[in-house]
């Protein structure tokens, strides 16, 4: 397993540190010997001045000689493969004024010109409502939210192409356009209403996360900040309904939020492969909101992936409680890229720890990205945005997994899920195939 964090100190009452590896710096572009020279690095403080220049100089020139390797080859896998992020909640920004997803912005975490750098070729847009909210308001706010998305593909279709099924994000990418999908996060959304689930399907959901933080009327949820008293132990029979409902779509169904209990009880529901769509491993970071072992085999065992997300809150057992008003106070403010709100540092080789242990566990054909992009408060250091993404992909080249295995990680899987879902919902014809989706796409 790879090398795990620590606060990172404010000598002399200096403004809070940042990671070293940051835009415009020499270690930018670097995968986890980037996280092993920054602790070294930091821990000579107590050499002389001319010492620690002539060392961070060394330092930094195995660094770069390193990047040139793994960097580039992580970006040629990139524009070769198809590279899916199955959840970020960039819809936030697209409701703000005068926000445009075309331009490149120094905050959050997501726009067109940075995922083009990052080699990403399809993205799920998250539908989210902080709730729970009077009747009426979750599902009009979740409308309001598929226009805008559908209005952004509008607006800049030269870049962005609508997409709900495997061959149209390999389609999307052959022509240069970047895939975007609809999800809907949290299922107290639709309301109690299948057929509130059903219109959202019709707009072009693909997948529905059945809980957020807080439970629904039918399923027990996780919780995120503190663990919650179980309300139906599980899914409700209504709850259940919704599982069967979905197979019948096609909507994939999405067990990131959920509690554990409601998590077995979708998977002797489910007559599909089911996703968490932005979780991590609780092997290697207890949290709440990480899967265990078991649950990760189980989702596998069933044809299903974990998606891993990158919220150094979750997947960094080392990180400190932040103050709920202070990152609300992030959130408003854009995600700012230097806020001060914590001094720790959670380097890269913690959440390549997660892609690694997953793997080991279960096989490539059942891992893959759930970034949570825009929807997290702090990200290890070096995976500021999704232009980082090569990044990552050069940490886990270098750890020793081969190419083939991360194609399927980076979109290849998921793309089997969305045809197995569909599947389930409507049995395609004997010798039928998608025209759009290229021979030998599928692993």
């Amino acid at each position: 397993m790879g090398r795990r964090s620590a606060a990172v100190p404010d000598p002399e009452g200096a403004a809070p540190a940042q990671p070293l590896a940051q835009p415009g710096s020499p270690f930018h572009g670097v995968g986890a010997p980037a996280s092993e020279h920054v602790r070294r690095i930091r821990n000579t403080a107590s050499d002389p001045p001319a010492v620690r220049g002539g060392r961070a100089a060394l330092e930094c020139g195995m660094v770069m000689e390193t990047e040139s390797t793994w960097l580039a080859e992580a970006r040629a896998l990139h524009r070769r493969a198809i590279v899916i992020d199955t959840h970020v909640d960039t819809t936030q920004h697209l409701l703000r004024q005068h926000w445009d997803i075309a331009e490149r912005h120094v905050d959050g975490h997501v726009d067109i010109p940075r995922l083009r750098e990052g080699g990403i070729d399809a993205v799920f847009f998250a539908v989210y409502a902080s709730g729970p909210l009077p009747r009426g308001q979750g599902a009009a706010a979740a409308r309001r939210q598929i226009e805008v998305i559908q209005q952004a593909i509008e607006r800049h279709a030269a870049d962005l192409a609508p997409a709900r099924t495997s061959g149209e994000i390999c389609r999307a990418k052959s022509t240069g356009k970047i895939a975007v999908l609809l999800a809907i996060e949290g299922g107290y959304l639709i309301e109690d209403s299948l057929e509130t689930l059903r219109e959202f399907h019709d707009a072009g959901a693909i997948y529905m996360t059945l809980t957020h933080g807080f439970h629904t009327t039918w399923a027990d949820s996780a919780g995120i900040h503190q663990p919650l008293e179980p309300r139906h132990h599980g899914l409700s029979d209504f709850g259940r309904e919704v599982v069967r409902e979905m197979n019948r779509l096609g909507m994939i169904v999405d067990v990131s939020h959920v509690s554990d209990d409601t998590f077995w009880h979708v998977l002797e529901t489910s007559r599909a492969p089911v996703l968490a769509t932005h979780s991590s491993c609780r092997a290697v970071s207890p949290h709440r909101r990480n899967l265990s072992d078991d649950m990760i085999r189980a989702l596998a065992e069933r044809g299903g992936c974990v998606q891993i997300n990158f919220h150094a809150g979750f997947i960094d057992p080392a990180f400190p409680p932040l103050s709920p008003q202070a990152v609300a106070a992030h959130f408003a403010a854009g995600l700012p890229r230097h806020s001060g709100l914590t001094r720790h540092v959670t380097p890269l080789a913690v959440l390549a720890d997660h892609f690694d242990h997953a793997l080991r566990l279960v096989g490539p054909d059942h891992v893959g990205i759930g970034s949570d992009f825009d929807g997290v408060p702090a990200l290890p250091a070096g995976m500021e945005d999704c232009s980082s993404l090569p990044l990552l992909t050069a940490t886990l080249l270098e750890q020793g997994h081969p190419e083939a295995h991360l194609t399927r990680l980076l979109g290849a899987n998921v793309l089997r899920v969305l045809d197995d879902c569909a599947a389930v919902a409507a049995p395609p014809a004997v010798g039928a195939a998608d025209p759009d989706r290229p021979a030998g796409a599928r692993p």
